[in-house]
């Protein structure tokens, strides 16, 4: 973090990123000192509502965030920045966007919890846009212009007023993970949560913290006074209390009902009971042993929709087949409860170092159940795609390939099926599980 001070005295001289949160009303002129070495600007967690004329003059600018600030519409300006490639505005309060509001250069595009009830038909235009955030803002309907963004790979449409899915949302090329819970057309059955016992904060002993995300944190807990059904019970506990803010995927309460929704699987953190407050929604599960580590980490700026990985990190070929078939086998059954994971990832991974695998994060699970028939396969088929960028990363972390080069030779011709699998191939997990039992065993 830097500070005003800093900039005014001179004392940020080509510096390449700049991120200033001081309550600023007004754009500070001072930066624009750093156009020939600037690439990098978070102004996030000000009371900004304007950009100046000439902020083109930041000719370097590749990553701009104005989060949290006052905006209420997209400054026209922003065009005048050629190279700019991702692009901020969450929570701010932008009812409207312009058409042609956004640079060709445009790869990812964050709009979240915003109040926009329509978007452009000049989004369409955007040829190089990678990363779409929509979640939680008033949009009635999606510009069918948006079908035009062949390479569109992540799309979060959540907690909107969206009437239905648009049928050629499934039939964009690339389109791989998908989240759109929260909307009028996708709900949660009334009895998904049948058989988890509810229970209060009385009930539980909160302890240290041991995780904070988006949609809540986490904390080890141990019973004051089980359910009856748990009664006698000694499984350590841990407890999700979620925040009530929207996230980048959608509303934590439906991240709560999937959650919920998923059920038992021996890859699926077992959930033990559920929080029946008034003004707190929350989880109790079964705390995930320490030996379990995460699998990746998030996508960076670079890699935009792609995983990253801890420098000189690898697997045997041996690992990446049992982790494959596991998430395979966990998509199968999460599929037959009617539910897309949305954020199939690497880093939503945790494994041990027996190739066990846990897979967690339902922020981004949408429920396909209430949807057409045609829908609801076309959406277990995007997830193959986001399966297949998974093997793509799994592979990438071989580190014996030499010795099991058919073994890695047959899967990487499986994970280049699933990548560019076409949306009516009617491929399904239940067929990825065969193929993948077919070359291991």
């Amino acid at each position: 973090m830097h500070t005003l001070a800093q900039l005014k005295a001179g004392e940020l001289s080509r510096v390449s990123r700049l991120r200033i949160a001081e309550n600023l009303t007004e754009f500070p002129v001072e930066i624009f000192d750093l156009a020939d070495s600037l690439e990098i600007l978070d102004l996030s967690n000000n009371r900004l509502s304007c950009l100046p004329l000439d902020f083109g003059r930041l000719y370097r600018l590749k990553i701009l965030f104005l989060s949290n600030n006052n905006f209420e519409q997209i400054p026209k300006v922003l065009l005048d920045c050629a190279n700019l490639d991702t692009i901020g505005f969450k929570a701010n309060r932008i009812v409207s966007i312009p058409e042609a509001a956004f640079p060709a250069s445009t790869r990812w595009l964050i709009l979240t919890d915003n109040q926009i009830e329509t978007l452009p038909d000049s989004i369409g235009e955007l040829g190089q846009l990678q990363k779409l955030m929509l979640a939680g803002n008033r949009l009635t309907a999606l510009p069918a212009t948006l079908a035009k963004c062949t390479n569109l790979q992540l799309l979060r449409i959540s907690a909107n007023l969206l009437a239905c899915l648009p049928d050629w949302l499934m039939h964009m090329p690339n389109l791989a993970w998908l989240a759109f819970a929260g909307n009028p057309f996708s709900h949660f059955s009334d009895n998904e949560n049948a058989g988890v016992p509810k229970v209060t904060l009385a009930d539980i002993q909160l302890h240290e913290m041991l995780g904070e995300g988006a949609s809540g944190v986490i904390y080890r807990a141990t019973w004051i006074n089980p359910p009856l059904s748990l009664q006698g019970s000694s499984e350590q506990l841990a407890v999700k209390l979620f925040k009530g803010h929207v996230t980048s995927d959608g509303y934590p309460v439906d991240e709560l009902q999937a959650s919920l929704a998923a059920g038992n699987h021996p890859n699926l953190v077992r959930m033990t009971a559920q929080l029946a407050e008034n003004d707190q929604l929350g989880l109790i599960m079964a705390l995930i042993p320490d030996t379990f580590y995460n699998l990746g980490l998030p996508p960076s700026m670079a890699t935009c929709t792609r995983d990253t990985f801890e420098d000189g990190f690898q697997l045997p070929l041996a690992d990446i087949a049992r982790i494959a078939l596991s998430i395979a086998d966990t998509l199968v059954h999460l599929h037959q409860q009617g539910l897309c994971h949305g954020d199939l990832y690497a880093h939503n991974i945790l494994v041990d170092l027996d190739a066990t695998v846990l897979l967690g994060d339902f922020g981004a699970t949408s429920s396909f159940s209430s949807l057409p028939g045609l829908q609801r396969e076309a959406l277990q088929t995007l997830e193959v795609r986001a399966y297949g960028h998974l093997l793509d990363d799994l592979l990438g972390l071989c580190g014996d390939r030499v010795n099991g080069l058919k073994l890695f030779e047959q899967i990487s011709v499986l994970k280049t099926s699933y990548t560019q699998v076409h949306i009516n191939s009617g491929l399904t997990f239940s067929d990825i599980k065969g193929q993948l039992k077919a070359l291991i065993v």
